[in-house]
């Protein structure tokens, strides 16, 4: 299980002209191989019109999935080097569609391979990139007497206190990062002098923006 990763952080659409040719790239952060699919025909089914739709996309924890697609461009010049970006940004769960209209003007091998990879970077840039780290729902709770230094010392904390829940004792709900876990475990012992009771609840990721 993957503990952190990075990928971009919303689905975003740009577009840059080249010798008169326009390059429209799309770029959409996708969990399965499916949703890639669906995603790069959605694109196709915008530009049916388009003299080539590329593609390119990593998914899974190894980037045990990866695809590259020229779509009619010559072998190597364009899904290549779109997937070699998103490599080189360590993205994962990602990808990219090219949409290409062509202006009348060859723009070569080196000069395809330089379109697509600057296309795919200004469309990452453009979708913004985030962090996404594993943590675990950390149910301390504590009797009335503690629950404001304990209250207080976790707002404190890098750690997100999600919620608190009064009842004949109180229970802080906190996020903390899977790495973090022991040393949460000792933290919070010594906060209440071991009077503290530790519950780990369900893991969800939390975005952080890169």
């Amino acid at each position: 299980m993957r503990l952190d990763y990075k990928t971009v952080k919303q689905q975003s659409e740009t577009e840059i002209i080249i010798n008169k040719s326009r390059f429209i790239t799309s770029v959409k952060r996708t969990e399965t191989e499916q949703e890639a699919l669906d995603f790069i025909q959605e694109i196709k089914q915008a530009h049916p019109s388009a003299n080539h739709n590329c593609s390119a996309y990593l998914i899974g924890e190894h980037d045990q999935i990866q695809k590259a697609n020229d779509d009619g461009e010559p072998s190597g010049t364009a899904g290549f080097p779109m997937l070699e970006v998103l490599k080189k940004q360590g993205l994962k769960d990602t990808t990219v569609v090219i949409t290409r209209y062509f202006g009348g003007i060859k723009l070569g091998g080196g000069g395809l391979i330089r379109a697509y990879g600057r296309s795919t970077s200004e469309g990452v840039a453009a979708a913004g990139t985030v962090e996404r780290i594993l943590h675990s729902t950390m149910r301390v709770t504590v009797d009335y007497t503690s629950l404001g230094k304990v209250e207080n010392e976790v707002r404190q904390s890098a750690w997100p206190l999600e919620h608190i829940e009064y009842g004949e004792q109180v229970t802080l709900f906190i996020l903390v990062p899977i790495s973090d876990v022991e040393v949460f475990h000792t933290w919070i012992a010594d906060l209440t002098n071991g009077q503290g009771d530790i519950i780990e609840g369900e893991q969800k990721f939390l975005e952080f923006s890169v």
